[in-house]
């Protein structure tokens, strides 16, 4: 198959491009450092040629709501504009796991909208739920990192292998349009702040960890919110031997 993979230079993108190159396909990478914007749409419409499937893997660093709604909806839209145009089957959206149940996130405000975009869309789709990476924990830390110092929230997390996820969104990428697939975590558990303190030890990073709520992560976040769902699919690869690499 011919698919298009968007935001194909990132992390997740990089390994379902990967993925997919492992499964025989021949993989489209949509990315503005590759010559397609998905902001203003230039480019696009040629990269999508005799696509048959979307993999959009697409993410927004920003923190302000309006400003994340808005890039992931103007990219959406692009998007299945552009696929509906050339034809496309299947547009493969990765998600967050639970998040309808997460306010006053930026970054969950935005997906919820790409998710309505796509399911009221004119392209088949599969939305496929995550739930946050293993190395979700340290990359939290380098965001609030001062002098050696970071907050961290003390959220509990079933993180789940950027790996494993690639490998999932190449898997349904080839198949029908299954509407909302089921949530997709790793096997276990994990507590934030360990999972935090137990990567950067490995990466050979000093860092002090405080934990506390904050703004972008706060008390509504807290419990089992974050937890997938009854019926998810579980994925292989542990918090532990994904820490083993990274030694």
């Amino acid at each position: 198959m011919r698919i298009a993979v968007a935001g194909a230079t990132g992390n997740i993108g990089t390994l379902t491009v990967a993925a997919l190159e492992r499964g025989g396909h021949r993989v489209v990478r949509i990315s503005r450092s590759l010559g397609v914007n998905l902001m203003t749409g230039e480019g696009l419409s040629a990269a999508l040629a005799d696509v048959e499937a979307v993999v959009d893997v697409t993410n927004s660093t920003a923190t302000d709501p309006a400003e994340t709604v808005a890039y992931f909806s103007t990219v959406t839209r692009n998007l299945l504009a552009a696929e509906e145009r050339a034809g496309v089957g299947h547009h493969v959206l990765l998600s967050i796991a639970g998040v309808d149940r997460v306010e006053g996130n930026a970054h969950y405000a935005g997906k919820r909208e790409q998710e309505r975009l796509v399911a009221a869309g004119p392209v088949p789709w599969t939305i496929v739920p995550a739930t946050q990476f293993h190395d979700f924990a340290a990359m939290v830390t380098t965001w609030t990192e001062q002098d050696g110092v970071a907050t961290i929230a003390p959220l509990l997390v079933q993180p789940v292998a950027p790996a494993d996820v690639a490998d999932v969104l190449a898997e349904i990428a080839t198949g029908r349009p299954q509407g909302r697939y089921a949530d997709v975590a790793g096997p276990e558990p994990q507590d934030l702040v360990d999972m935090a303190r137990r990567t950067n030890q490995a990466r050979g990073r000093t860092v002090k960890l405080v934990p506390t709520w904050s703004t972008m992560f706060g008390p509504a976040m807290a419990g089992n919110v974050l937890l997938p769902a009854p019926g998810a699919r579980i994925t292989p690869t542990t918090f532990d031997q994904w820490l083993a690499e990274q030694r």
